[in-house]
């Protein structure tokens, strides 16, 4: 009786053990929220799911549905990203167009995909020779911006928007500047304790100071003791264009931009 108890003692040590290490072994192939972690796998492929999901009703091209030409950034309802990653998450209700059971990080691909087809579409669709000759010439950019070292320095250097901003970003910001400006584009006045006013292009600012490049390209750095009110202005300094540059002039101007990728030193 007393082997036996020892041989059931043994057997219920083994037992306890291999549970111990399956539970280990389950913890270690986990996260600390449960799910497996394991290899990484491949990101999701943004072309494949579009084709697979998505053609029957947008096609090919993205131009199938009345108003919305996907091929070539133009949408009806949304503008950023996180904005078209929930659309296609969850659909717009009353219309044609459903929610979907993708994971955020398949959305996120569809949509970089369709991002990457319009700044394509952008590139070829103009003619980045004569874009370029209007940017220097009859768009008068260069009085405000630069490219490669060549320009002025009141607006934002452009030696890379192409790898940094969407086509559709890019023309809408040429037509009317004031839709949306990015935060690092921001331009502040100053209202200072002694009287005058200054106002210039946000470079950085901390406790002590705040740096700005005023309309004649001089880099102001200003205590902020000395600053009596410091504003934000909502308009963009820059005029809009619609109406200024033909549709194929546009066009020309975009697909220059779209092709500056900041690789010139």
């Amino acid at each position: 009786m007393s082997r036996l108890r020892i041989v059931m003692s043994i057997l219920t040590l083994l037992f306890i053990a291999a549970v111990t290490s399956a539970l280990s072994g389950t913890a270690l192939a986990q996260g600390p929220g449960g799910p497996a972690i394991g290899p990484p796998g491949p990101p999701p492929n943004g072309e494949q799911l579009y084709n697979a999901n998505c053609v029957d009703c947008h096609g090919p091209e993205g131009d199938v549905v009345p108003g919305v030409d996907l091929g070539h950034g133009r949408f009806r309802r949304a503008t950023t990203d996180p904005e078209l990653v929930g659309i296609v998450l969850r659909g717009i209700p009353g219309t044609g167009m459903p929610p979907n059971n993708f994971s955020e990080a398949q959305a996120s691909a569809i949509v970089q995909f369709l991002r990457a087809k319009a700044s394509r579409s952008a590139a070829s669709a103009g003619n980045a020779t004569n874009g370029h000759a209007i940017f220097f010439g009859k768009g008068n950019c260069a009085s405000c911006h630069r490219v490669d070292g060549v320009g002025a320095r009141i607006g934002p250097d452009l030696s890379d928007v192409g790898r940094l901003r969407h086509s559709t970003d890019i023309e809408q910001s040429i037509l009317d500047p004031d839709v949306y400006i990015i935060p690092s584009n921001r331009t502040v006045r100053l209202a200072m304790r002694d009287g005058t006013s200054i106002s210039g292009r946000l470079l950085n600012q901390d406790t002590f100071t705040v740096q700005i490049l005023d309309s004649k390209e001089q880099l102001q750095s200003l205590p902020r003791s000395n600053i009596r009110e410091f504003t934000f202005v909502d308009k963009s300094p820059m005029p809009p264009y619609r109406g200024k540059l033909s549709s194929q002039e546009m066009t020309d101007l975009v697909s220059y931009l779209v092709s500056l990728k900041g690789t010139a030193q």
